[in-house]
């Protein structure tokens, strides 16, 4: 008990301590995980922790995120990204494969060793680019649409690759026994446990059983689950349900584990029959701390797992091949990019986020010394490649957000639609918020100009019949070519924080003229977009807070015509604080350590209480 309270402590203080200061400086949480189980190594090595097994336990945190991912796709979504899925996902692993084998080859390698080298290394981290891209906001972008398709290819591939290893193996290799743990790597048998229900079927019936188990995971999404959680909440515990989604997440991964299938594509499954159901919404709140905690450890144990006397004793050669590798995926992710139109910043987010080596590549080094296909001395080398590709990724990022992005666009790379027609209302962005503004200002009879910067949103717009323009809002000669100078009014819809109010701010200083609507996100932008010049600040929740709060009224008896009134006085008084606090407010000081402020606000907490 004792050993396990010291490994949980250290763990924890290790990420408490360098994640926040990893965040801070815009590193991300991955890169602060990966330096904590780096820092602590030398304490894991003392305590002679098994940090491959912990590893191990950890990945299901890949798991859950698969299955979160998937409630936010319905069918529909899935089936519109087929093209990508199986086109993109197929030739980024196939051309992946056959670069690293001929580099391989080149090196002294025999073919068939190459050939495990570049099917293992083809692959990509799921769980650093997820997290990443989920962070940073990119998951719904082009290019963060684009690398999930890779992803959940690769996932699946991986079971046609398990099948396709043991055919590489080497004689000579035979009598060799690895001894796989001693090396950090995890077992391939361990990858499906002592159990198999397919392990002595002939092909077609193992086909036949995995079908089976697949159907099982929709049909059981799609019949189950409503009655399950309908009984499990009669009991109005939370603790229950939370249990409940924890086994019906486990019991799938267990499932597919025992027909050989990867767990993770199996819970994504899932994910995906359970998007429409009812609830979506209380399942990723149950299993997302769990999500996190345990994304959290894998990230850790990678940079723990290190084998860094190997590293010192081989620091050229490691940092060559790893480099090697990034620029031989890298090619290939941005031809692909080019061939599927991904343009400007959509194309290399795509390139530099799947440029590494994944997790998996942990699993299948161990599968092929197990089978008898790589020397040991090559598992050991591919491995240290494997991990330090996955600590570059965030470096990788940071290289994307500070220097390709503003590149791209102050060289105006990216070709915007071109705007023949100058109408008197443009709306920067066509999300659910903006989508609405626009609706209402087409029925009442006004033209707009509506400017987005996702081709793939545009295109759905354009299958309607909208008239809708390619384009990143912030660029000035965009908005010039869009008619800011003539415009009446200019409705700022797009839910990048720092964006909009660079933007809110560009348009007051250099057209005055025009009327501002701004989205904000939260209270403290308003007062940023007050500063920078707005007309108009809309909470992108405030008025549904309100409508729902007058409902709330209604039901405790207060009649109709007098809940409006209240809502009303409510809003005019938000309103006049809004304005009051906003002349304390500071950008360059938290508002936590803003003295001026926080007095006014208590004063006007305790005016309002009273």
């Amino acid at each position: 008990m004792t050993d396990f309270l010291i490994l949980a402590f250290v763990f924890l203080v290790a990420g408490v301590i360098s994640v926040p200061i990893a965040s801070r400086f815009g590193l991300g949480s991955v890169l602060g995980y990966l330096i904590a189980g780096v820092a602590i190594s030398p304490i894991l090595s003392g305590l002679n922790v098994d940090v491959v097994g912990v590893q191990h336990f950890a990945e299901f945190g890949v798991v859950m995120m698969l299955f979160l991912v998937g409630l936010e796709l319905e069918p529909k979504m899935l089936w519109s990204m087929r093209q990508r899925l199986l086109g993109l996902g197929g030739l980024q692993v196939g051309l992946t494969t056959v670069l690293v084998m001929g580099a391989a080859m080149l090196l002294g390698l025999s073919w068939n060793v190459a050939l495990a080298s570049g099917v293992l290394l083809s692959l990509s981290s799921t769980a650093i680019v997820l997290q990443t891209l989920s962070e940073k906001g990119l998951l719904r972008s082009d290019g963060g649409q684009a690398s999930f398709s890779v992803l959940l290819f690769q996932d699946i591939a991986v079971i046609p690759i398990l099948a396709l290893l043991p055919l590489l193996a080497l004689p000579e290799l035979a009598g060799i026994a690895g001894d796989v743990a001693s090396h950090g790597a995890h077992s391939g048998a361990e990858e499906g446990g002592s159990l198999s229900l397919v392990e002595d079927l002939q092909g077609w019936q193992a086909a036949l059983v995995t079908i089976a188990a697949i159907a099982v995971v929709i049909a059981g999404g799609f019949y189950l689950t409503r009655p399950i959680f309908r009984y499990v909440a009669m009991a109005n515990l939370r603790e229950v349900f939370v249990a409940t989604a924890l086994l019906f997440v486990i019991g799938i991964a267990l499932l597919m584990t025992l027909v050989g299938l990867s767990p993770a594509l199996g819970t994504f499954l899932a994910g995906v029959v359970l998007a429409n159901s009812e609830y979506r919404h209380e399942l990723e709140s149950d299993i997302d701390p769990f999500r996190g905690l345990l994304l959290g450890l894998f990230f850790i144990t990678v940079g723990a797992a290190i084998n860094f006397e190997l590293l010192l004793a081989n620091l050229g050669i490691t940092l060559l091949l790893t480099i090697g590798l990034i620029a031989i995926k890298l090619f290939v992710l941005l031809v692909l990019a080019r061939l599927f139109r991904l343009k400007g910043n959509a194309k290399w987010l795509f390139g530099l986020s799947m440029a590494q080596a994944g997790e998996f590549g942990f699993v299948l080094i161990s599968f092929t010394v197990a089978n008898h296909v790589l020397p040991q001395a090559i598992a050991d080398q591919l491995l240290l490649v494997v991990a330090m590709s996955m600590v570059l990724t965030p470096a990788l990022f940071i290289v994307y957000s500070q220097v390709i992005q503003p590149r791209l666009a102050s060289k105006d790379e990216l070709p915007a639609d071109e705007i023949a027609e100058k109408r008197p209302i443009i709306i920067a962005g066509h999300g659910r918020f903006g989508g609405v503004i626009n609706n209402m200002m087409r029925t009442a009879g006004y033209k707009t100009t509506v400017l987005d910067y996702s081709s793939a949103q545009l295109e759905m717009l354009r299958a309607y019949g909208l008239r809708v323009f390619f384009g990143d809002a912030t660029r000035p000669d965009l908005l010039l070519a869009a008619g800011i100078s003539e415009a009446r009014l200019f409705i700022v819809a797009i839910d990048q924080r720092e964006a909009a109010t660079e933007l809110v701010r560009h348009v007051r200083k250099h057209h005055p003229q025009v009327s501002i609507v701004a989205r904000a996100v939260n209270r403290h932008h308003v007062y940023e977009l007050y500063a920078a010049g707005a007309h108009h600040i809309i909470r992108d929740t405030f008025d549904s807070a309100v409508r729902a709060g007058r409902s709330a009224w209604e039901e405790l008896g207060i009649p109709k015509d007098k809940a409006e009134e209240m809502a009303q006085d409510f809003v005019r008084e938000d309103k006049q604080v809004l304005r009051e606090l906003a002349e304390h407010y500071d950008p360059t000081v938290p508002a936590h350590e803003n003295t001026e402020y926080i007095n006014r606000a208590r004063e006007l907490i305790s005016k309002r209480d009273q």
